[in-house]
């Protein structure tokens, strides 16, 4: 079957599914073309959000070894590498598909972990759909290596969703796939020294080849969506369809930029379309991607841009998203975590400047949080629930901030600043103006710049309502804050009547 057969038998499924009642809808549909698919405007729903929280879980987390376990373990001379060989045996006999098996989830508690993220502040929670490891994490249509058919025998995406929606959070999924073929390039290769020299690892088994790709793939993971086959990219828009369709996600998050030409336009013309047809006419979907120059594409507005571990500089005019963890992707033992004092920076400065935050709190194998990742949540828990109201449903005020603005805009520098009491960042909601220090200042005394000559009617802690004093001075509006500092992590004040 060629890209039009394809694409033609998709199209007419889609319009099967267009009741008569739904012509309305259907009339502001998208076409699969960047033009029509940069008509895409955020729902104010996800622009309130503010906050979600990611559970990246699967086979890759059963060694409890971090991120890329999948690939990192045939690469010799790398730890992951190592920890596999010592742990489980030389991947040219046990290889990932002897992983799989092992994911078995034994003491997942969805209802109580989504109860923990939701205390924490999130409005919304993703699932991991799939990684570069190419496996299902649902009962999916089209792939056997599932995990309804391995591994916990479950719909891991389908219980996720339901227990997202039982408390009220909104769903999101991410997909990864669209680089597996050449992530995963390096199963095929073998030791090029060592007793096991010359011995293919297990990837290069055509028995498996469902799995580890064709030995046609690349090795080097920075191909990313390069040179993959036409029946690749196929494979890839009948799964990622197959996983709209089923549980009809109300966020999407590519793992680069939109893959493959055409099927990546058809697959988002798709799911805007069905995402309208479910929604009586209205877009309540939300799909990321990022700005790489990875061989997919991007075009401002068409998606939420997502900033992997990194943020902005200023006020972007579109709603954007970062996407980080509090240690590694997947679980890993002994991984020294963000405070919740880190968290709660990213949070206030990222919303300032009209972004969300998408924060990963990676379980273990068996389901569960180990105790320290708990603690985090409940930091967070106390911390939103005195002063969300200067985060959810706000907008950015005419300047983000004042301080540092953070480093040059893009992924991976989010470490790169250490926050002071000089650094404030803003946000409104009707009226009402708040401003967040990003630390406490010495003897209480806060100095707000961008508030020159202007002479509030109030200003009070967000955290407890005292009133607070002020006074107009030549270099900004001086506040007296309480003698010992309310709450921790971040200060907020709601300002009332400020020009």
């Amino acid at each position: 079957m060629d890209r039009r057969q394809f694409l033609a038998l998709s199209t007419a499924a889609s319009l099967a599914r267009l009741a008569p009642a739904q012509a309305a809808a259907s009339a502001r549909s998208f076409a699969p073309n960047l033009d029509s698919l940069a008509g895409y405007k955020a729902p104010d729903w996800f622009r309130d959000a503010k906050f979600g929280i990611w559970n990246c879980w699967g086979p890759e987390s059963v060694p409890e070894f971090g991120d890329w376990y999948a690939r990192k373990m045939y690469i010799p001379g790398d730890p992951t590498y190592q920890q596999h060989l010592e742990a489980y045996g030389h991947p040219s006999k046990v290889g990932y598909k002897d992983m799989v098996p092992l994911w078995h989830g034994e003491n997942w508690q969805p209802h109580r972990l989504m109860a923990l993220y939701k205390k924490a502040g999130a409005r919304y929670f993703f699932a991991i759909a799939q990684h570069h490891d190419n496996i299902d994490c649902w009962n999916s249509t089209y792939h056997p290596w599932n995990s309804v058919k391995m591994g916990p025998k479950k719909d891991v995406i389908g219980i996720w969703g339901e227990t997202a929606r039982a408390h009220g959070l909104r769903y999101g999924v991410s997909e990864h796939l669209g680089a597996s073929w050449n992530w995963f390039g390096v199963s095929h290769l073998a030791d090029t020294a060592g007793p096991l020299a010359g011995v293919p690892y297990d990837g290069a088994n055509p028995e498996y080849a469902s799995l580890y790709h064709s030995g046609d793939a690349q090795s080097d993971w920075h191909a990313w969506y390069h040179n993959a086959p036409v029946s690749f990219q196929m494979e890839w828009s009948r799964r990622v369809t197959d996983l709209i369709d089923q549980h009809q996600p109300d966020l999407v998050y590519s793992d680069g930029s939109l893959p493959f030409g055409q099927y990546g336009m058809d697959f988002l013309a798709h799911y805007y379309n069905t995402n309208i047809e479910h929604h009586a006419g209205r877009l309540e979907a939300v799909y990321f991607c990022k700005n790489n120059p990875d061989g997919g594409q991007f075009r401002n507005g068409f998606c939420v841009q997502d900033i992997e571990r990194g943020v902005e500089d200023g006020i972007n005019p579109l709603p954007w998203q970062t996407d980080t963890c509090i240690g590694d992707w997947y679980y890993k033992k002994g991984i020294k975590y963000k405070t919740p004092t880190t968290v709660v920076q990213m949070l206030v400065d990222i919303v300032s400047k009209n972004g969300n935050l998408l924060l990963s709190v990676p379980p273990r194998g068996d389901g569960t949080l180990d105790s320290q990742e708990e603690a985090i949540l409940a930091e967070l828990a106390d911390w939103t629930s005195r002063n969300g109201e200067g985060i959810y449903a706000t907008r950015p005020w005419r300047v983000f901030g004042e301080g540092h603005n953070g480093p040059k805009p893009g992924n991976f520098n989010e470490d790169q600043l250490t926050y002071t009491a000089e650094d404030i960042r803003y946000t409104t909601q009707g009226s009402t103006l708040f401003a967040f220090a990003l630390a406490w200042p010495a003897g209480g005394k806060l100095v707000l710049k961008s508030l020159t000559g202007s002479t509030p009617s109030s200003v009070r802690m967000l955290d407890g309502g005292d009133p607070l004093q002020f006074t107009r001075q030549p270099d900004g509006l001086a506040i007296q804050l309480p003698p010992t500092p309310r709450g921790a992590h971040a200060y907020a004040l709601r300002i009332e009547g400020a020009a």
